[in-house]
């Protein structure tokens, strides 16, 4: 019977915490909402670059070309997807050597390209091929 009364003497104040509590979590909830879809909005896409280059000097483009552009490549965060000679299933594409890079967004391929050490590699290449390249995003599941 002391419990009863007890309770019954503080349910204002009982009121008033189960209150507090509930905002507290409501709160909570809103706030992890608005991180999770900042964070969300600020992923980039993955990028893929695709590159046909009508290479006219196999062996320049090989040991002059290729080693710098590589390292450049690997220094700036891209991952080789597939390289080599192409199979065209479909239309007029260039012949020659034809690559595929992943990179973690746009930003990060652009940095790349236009960074002193590719554009000095890019220099040497043009000696060795004409090169073709684009970019796409990545689908996203």
């Amino acid at each position: 019977m002391d419990l009863l009364v007890y309770t019954a003497g503080k349910k204002g104040e009982t009121m008033k915490n189960h209150y507090a509590m509930a905002l507290a979590v409501l709160a909570g909830i809103g706030l992890g909402a608005g991180v999770v879809q900042s964070l969300h909005a600020q992923t980039k896409p993955t990028v893929y670059m695709i590159g046909i280059n009508d290479v006219t000097n196999p062996a320049g483009y090989k040991n002059e070309y290729l080693p710098p552009a590589q390292a450049s490549i690997k220094a700036h965060g891209g991952v080789y997807v597939a390289a080599g000679a192409g199979t065209v299933v479909d239309g007029d594409l260039p012949k020659g050597r034809m690559v595929i890079i992943r990179w973690d967004s746009m930003d990060q391929l652009l940095a790349w390209r236009h960074s002193p050490e590719y554009e000095a590699a890019r220099k040497i290449g043009e000696k060795y091929a004409k090169f073709n390249v684009a970019a796409v995003e990545a689908v996203k599941p």
